[in-house]
């Protein structure tokens, strides 16, 4: 995959970006599923070192409800198989990433 955005403000941490690149491809692999021409969008705005807004706020969102490693327990929370893990930590550092983008989050 091509490299993704560079961040272009101070706030917006090195680490901050290195969670988002993990995270932004899964976005987009699950974002295919579900509505391929907007998906298509943005993964050719994202090699391209930019989101629309809209897909910005989409990959906010997506980001919140698949935080994974919560106090839940087996019963209450999201499921935690799989390969793909959001800590509250990975969704904060996506949305000051984004945020640092100047994207509203």
């Amino acid at each position: 995959m091509t490299p993704p955005p560079q961040s272009s403000s101070p706030s917006s941490s090195s680490s901050d970006e290195e969670v988002t690149r993990r995270l932004v491809p899964m976005w987009l692999d699950e974002a295919a599923g579900n509505d391929s021409p907007s998906a298509a969008e943005a993964r050719r705005d994202w090699e391209q070192h930019r989101l629309s807004p809209d897909a910005a706020r989409e990959l906010s969102d997506w980001v919140t409800a698949r935080v994974t490693d919560t106090a839940f327990n087996e019963d209450e929370g999201p499921d935690t198989g799989g390969a793909m893990r959001i800590s509250v930590a990975d969704k904060a550092a996506v949305h000051r990433w984004l945020a640092g983008q100047g994207y509203a989050v």
